[in-house]
């Protein structure tokens, strides 16, 4: 699977999630502060990331900032990204799962390692729900007009 990642700082944790994906056999594509002379603002590296996903040249993606909040808040500004800020993995299952989510934001501050593999393992373990519910629900968010 094709995964952008962006981070705003250059962290411990960034860095795993980079070797994490490559070892669980994705082709990564890194932005921000992972990659050497991009912009690392949150706002520019997480958009640029969640742009891939409705473009095509990645599957899903994972942008990262300090809380995660203001990368979520970025990605969510792309039309057609359904962006989920998780914090364990039972929040990363249910967006797959109920939101189709197709971002991961994650808080550089509040993911450990061990906390990271989780996320992931749950994250890319789970795909879009059938309920019917759910399903009208992420209908809705792609109609421009909102009916």
């Amino acid at each position: 699977m094709r995964i952008s990642v962006s981070s705003d700082m250059d962290e411990p944790v960034a860095r795993r999630l980079v070797s994490e994906l490559r070892e669980r056999g994705h082709d990564v594509r890194a932005h921000g502060a992972l990659s050497p002379g991009d912009d690392a603002r949150w706002a520019v590296c997480s958009q640029a990331a969640a742009a891939e996903v409705v473009e095509g040249t990645a599957d899903q993606a994972v942008v990262c900032c300090w809380t995660g909040t203001g990368a979520s808040i970025a990605a969510n500004k792309v039309p057609g990204v359904r962006a989920a800020l998780c914090t364990d993995a039972y929040t990363a299952e249910g967006a797959r799962r109920w939101n189709d989510a197709n971002v991961l934001a994650l808080s550089l501050r509040l993911t450990s390692e061990p906390l990271l593999k989780e996320i992931l393992d749950a994250w890319f373990a789970t795909g879009a729900g059938t309920d019917a519910e759910d399903r009208e629900n992420v209908a809705y968010l792609e109609r421009p007009d909102g009916t």
